[in-house]
């Protein structure tokens, strides 16, 4: 029995380390870019750490609205326009509080450009949902991807920060809300 329950965990743990490096590179991109004289931009940072009891809150909405639109839809195609309009209306809550929280940081530390920074946020919190909602390899394998990319890109010199980030993270961001919209709007999968 521990040899499955491992298998189980280990997309979560793998998860938790992508977002890690993801997080850490937001943080330390323009230092493994450019050198240790580079600046460190803990705005991004503290605005995602800081970010966290509101992201929890906004699964929780959205699960509470999936619940409802379960409810109230007659056909399956209702359902998934119920979903999808709650999916998108918590993550932009989501990405909404992530910039006001990174203006606010940005008074204290230097802020990445916000488009990276809300890639990021919006890759995590959509994995996060995919991961309440069971379908944690999705979640595991394009934040692991991003990580991957984005250290290349930043390790090898070949793009700034700002245009790593975005290019990562919005390509995983992209790919995991196109999975939470198709996943999530089967009446099955909030049984």
């Amino acid at each position: 029995a521990a040899a499955p329950a491992l298998a189980a965990s280990l997309p979560y743990g793998l998860f938790g380390l992508a977002g890690g490096v993801l997080t850490l590179l937001a943080g330390l991109g323009s230092v493994v870019r450019y050198g240790a004289a580079a600046p460190v931009t803990g705005a991004c940072v503290a605005a995602l750490t800081l970010s966290m009891g509101g992201a929890e809150w906004l699964l929780h909405r959205y699960r509470s609205r999936a619940a409802v639109a379960l409810r109230r839809s007659t056909t399956a195609g209702e359902f998934r326009v119920r979903a999808g309009r709650a999916l998108g209306l918590c993550l932009l809550a989501y990405l909404a509080l992530v910039a006001v929280l990174t203006r606010l940081a940005a008074e204290v530390w230097p802020a990445a450009p916000l488009p990276g920074t809300l890639a990021l946020a919006a890759a995590l919190w959509t994995a996060l949902l995919l991961q309440a909602t069971g379908t944690a390899w999705p979640a595991a394998a394009c934040c692991l991807a991003a990580a991957a990319a984005e250290s290349a890109l930043l390790l090898g010199r070949i793009t700034t920060p700002a245009l790593a980030a975005s290019l990562a993270c919005g390509l995983a961001a992209a790919t995991l809300l196109a999975t939470a919209v198709l996943l999530l709007g089967r009446v099955t999968a909030h049984r």
